[in-house]
């Protein structure tokens, strides 16, 4: 089961590196999201961001740990004033929101 929890973190590291060389580096936020495990939040120097979501939140903090990327308690402040969102991500908020376009 060890094995197996480390070769996922392992995966979701190469991932998060991935992310942080497209982006000129990343920052991250992990939350538990219940049952369905923790999700990883991450904001690349560029303002890119996305997320990748841990089976548990053990896993997910392993990987930010493999990862080497800062790792930040709250998606709040200065981190989240990172991110650049462009018109895609607001008619998609709004048609949530809103009810407005959805984008697909």
């Amino acid at each position: 089961m060890a094995d197996t929890r480390g070769r996922r973190a392992a995966k979701l590291a190469k991932q998060i590196d991935g992310f942080a060389k497209q982006h000129g580096g990343a920052e991250g936020q992990v939350a538990y999201i219940g049952e369905r495990g923790a999700r990883i939040v991450l904001v690349g120097e560029d303002g890119g961001w996305g997320d990748l979501v841990a089976p548990t939140y053990a896993i997910a903090r392993q990987a930010v740990e493999k990862a080497g990327i800062t790792v930040h308690e709250d998606f709040d402040g200065e981190f989240a004033a990172k991110v650049t969102t462009g018109p895609y991500e607001w008619t998609r908020m709004a048609g949530i929101q809103l009810g407005g376009p959805s984008n697909g």
